[in-house]
């Protein structure tokens, strides 16, 4: 990926440019030390004169009206202009001043709309930090230093306001009383900082000439070597992925990890100020000579399997077969904005249309226009794909064109939505919640109903989450991981999917599930981890550790990030930008494949072969939860687990299937859907005794009771139980029934062989 950079014959502005900021489409505004704002058309460079301000009033700093508010669509026809008067001006898009506010004394620095647009906030030469409601009324002012703030920014909860001051950085909340976060940042004067949305990351350049991102909690994740100048502007993308910084001759492309793509050295002089396009393809920048710098991202490049695919001009895809050594050159109407490649497909957005290629066909894709223009991501499942505007809002369409759902719920904010916050799966579809970011949405992708009445609530932040692409939809697991860095398991479609919540393990930093398979792949405390069967975690805990492999994580680098799992290999990408590769065993996906069309003797052969107690272990989980239990004998044994072996040999002998079902249940350690089981079966005794062994006695009474039979037999056994301890009941309901129901252990043993033997003829 790098900068396409183009600079116009002659300077637009007589004098150092110090604001740019995109409107829509390619049309940007900039303003420059001439005190004129002008127009630019990106494609032709043509200039258009919008207006000019007063003599000695020279623009610090512009902010467009958020585009996107209200679920509109189209341009914003009202921009913010901070000027060195110490005021403010709402200026319409054809230069037409609506207001002008007395902010700040001396220059108002900068200023931005909060996300909704229905706050904006101000930062001055006077050290003060202002919140202001659209119409130019004071809220409050939430910081007052004694140095210049050159730069400030909205949280993604427009909750908060960071700013700069000095060599800190500051958060600081809206609500009064609240505590500020701050920390030492660089060791020269901040001379911009900014807040993504999407990724909840935080990048600020100094006069120390270097450029640094941050989480929230002002914890340093990349910090850059020294340039040659001080860096004077950082600006995220809109897609949170990418960010702009600029220097004297310098602009950098640089990943959201901090690692740079490109760097380009345009003679321009120092570039002050960066703006990104709506659509994340685009920047402009406004120089110290008096140009307006333009450059569009290229050179993006997918792979999947053998394919690999470059974006090398704004309207040019070139796709490459690495094993048949073919070239095809897709050229489209207009500029690319999004593309996505897998399950045998390409998904492409421009501007006005979405493409869908099958990688058998270059020629003829499946076209449909688009009613968006700000497509923020593209995800591709097995048989559809998901696309996310940031005003239009979700669309899930099949690879024939076919729009399937809009999912949606009240609240939803699209423009939050990125790739760590949604999962998607042939069959289901997962949000996090805009407004609690502890809250999940499971939708059901051909209705666009949301599954259960209510989002489900996680106790912590959820970071990132990824569904499995293989099995039943019932099945379907949701994999997360939280803000303790904990990863967590859960089975979305379930009937009660908070029960099926299990923690598979902690200091989790990524996470991919296999193609097609359910293996699961995380960095895991240093070490690269697989999981070869994660449903074990619902079966037996004790097999859990047992179906995992580790691998030392140390050849990755610091903090890798998966970015594929595909076939017998997993490939990562360190923190320099560079991918490495790493071979999983083949013999998990065979061992699935052959468990997936029952060929249970197939599985159990591989296993003998491979010898491994990995691959035994995930044996044993998947024929327990197929309750075939002769290969689940089997495999215990392999394993060394005696005890279970002898158990489920107790269970092959029970002749009754509900019963046997039921044993299997409460040997996976679900004695709720083994009591179910047997209830729904009609096997009363069995259920009683159940919740009997399990010490549940007021639930085997309430059972006895409810169904009138061996209300005695419950009796009898709570009488033996406290005999046996020398205690004296207690419960005043136990007490009752023993004064109305003598206990006879004769006739309770013939009525149980009774039962048992009224069983083995059904």
């Amino acid at each position: 990926m790098k900068f396409k950079v183009s600079l116009g014959k002659d300077a637009g502005h007589d004098g150092m440019v110090s604001c740019v900021g995109w409107t829509v489409g390619d049309e940007l505004f900039s303003a420059g030390d001439d005190r004129s704002i002008l127009k630019w058309n990106s494609k032709t460079g043509d200039t258009t004169v919008i207006c000019k301000l007063p003599e000695g009033v020279y623009p610090a700093d512009m902010a467009w009206y958020p585009s996107n508010v209200g679920g509109r669509q189209g341009s914003s026809d009202l921009f913010v202009l901070g000027t060195t008067d110490g005021k403010f001006h709402l200026v319409s898009k054809n230069g037409r001043f609506e207001k002008s506010v007395e902010a700040h004394t001396g220059a108002v620095i900068a200023l931005r709309w909060s996300l909704h647009g229905n706050s904006l906030v101000t930062a001055g030469e006077d050290g003060q930090v202002k919140v202001w409601s659209r119409s130019g009324m004071l809220r409050s002012t939430l910081a007052q230093i004694g140095t210049p703030v050159y730069s400030v920014a909205w949280g993604p909860d427009s909750e908060q306001i960071l700013y700069a001051s000095g060599k800190q950085i500051v958060i600081k909340p809206l609500a009064p009383s609240t505590k500020p976060t701050q920390w030492k940042a660089h060791d020269g004067l901040i001379m911009k900082v900014d807040w993504s949305p999407v990724n909840n990351l935080i990048v600020s350049g100094a006069e120390d000439r270097k450029y640094k991102v941050w989480d929230s909690y002002g914890r340093v994740l990349y910090s850059s070597q020294p340039h040659h100048y001080p860096i004077m502007c950082v600006s995220w993308a809109p897609n949170g992925l990418i960010f702009a910084v600029g220097a004297f001759n310098t602009l950098r492309l640089c990943d959201k990890s901090g690692w740079c793509y490109s760097l380009d050295k345009p003679n321009t002089g120092s570039i002050y100020s960066v703006s990104w396009s709506h659509d994340s393809t685009l920047v402009g920048g406004g120089c110290g000579n008096g140009h307006v710098i333009f450059a569009s991202v290229v050179n993006h490049s997918l792979e999947w399997k053998n394919l690999v695919v470059t974006l090398q001009e704004e309207k040019v895809l070139l796709v490459e077969d690495v094993v048949n050594n073919t070239k095809d050159q897709l050229e489209f109407r207009d500029r690319v904005v999004k593309m996505s490649l897998g399950w045998d497909h390409l998904v492409v957005t421009t501007s006005s249309q979405c493409l869908i290629y099958h990688i058998q066909n270059w020629n003829t894709p499946l076209i449909f226009d688009l009613k968006g223009t700000t497509t923020s991501a593209i995800l591709l499942a097995k048989k559809l794909f998901l696309i996310v505007d940031s005003v239009q809002g979700l669309s899930v369409y099949s690879y024939e064109g076919r729009l399937i759902s809009s999912p949606k719920y009240n609240g939803l904010r699209t423009d939050s939505l990125n790739v760590n916050n949604i999962a998607i799966s042939s069959d289901t579809l997962v949000l996090v919640d805009s407004r609690d970011t502890r809250a999940y949405h499971v939708f059901d992708i051909n209705t666009g109903r949301e599954v259960t009445e209510k989002p489900l609530l996680h106790s912590q932040e959820l970071l990132n989450l990824s569904l499995d692409q293989f099995g039943n939809t019932n099945d379907r697991n949701l994999a997360f991981v939280d803000k303790n860095n904990d990863l967590f398991l859960v089975q979305v479609r379930h009937s009660n999917p908070l029960s099926k919540l299990k923690k598979l393990g902690g200091m989790i930093t990524t996470l991919m599930w296999h193609d097609t398979t359910n293996m699961l792949a995380a960095i895991q405390d240093g070490s690269f981890t697989v999981w070869y069967y994660p449903n074990a975690v619902y079966i037996d805990t004790d097999l859990l550790p047992l179906s995992k492999v580790h691998k030392d994580a140390g050849e990755f680098g610091k903090s890798p990030q998966i970015v594929s799992f595909l076939g017998h290999h997993c490939t990562l990408r360190r923190s320099d930008g560079s991918l490495v590769s790493t071979a999983v065993s083949p013999y998990p996906t065979i061992l699935q494949s052959y468990v997936h069309k029952g060929s249970w003797e197939d599985a159990v052969r591989l296993c003998r072969f491979v010898k491994d107690q990995a691959l035994w272990a995930s044996l044993a989980a998947m024929s327990t939860m197929a309750k075939e239990l002769t290969t689940s004998e089997i495999a215990y044994a392999a394993i060394n687990e005696a005890e279970k072996v002898e158990y489920i040999s107790h269970i092959k002998e029970i002749s009754n299937k509900a019963a046997r079902n039921a044993e299997m249940s409460l040997f996976c350690k679900q004695p709720a859907e083994a009591e179910g089981t047997l209830l729904q079966a009609g096997l009363i005794y069995r259920a009683i005794r159940l919740n009997i062994d399990l010490f549940k006695w007021n639930r085997a009474l309430e059972i006895a009771v409810k169904h009138k039979t061996h209300v005695d037999t419950v009796l009898a056994f709570r009488q033996k139980y406290l005999s046996d301890f020398g205690l004296e009941e207690s419960d005043n309901v136990f007490n009752q029934y023993s004064k109305e129901i003598s206990v006879d252990w004769t006739t309770i043993q013939n009525k149980i062989n009774m039962e048992l033997e009224n069983e083995r003829g059904k």
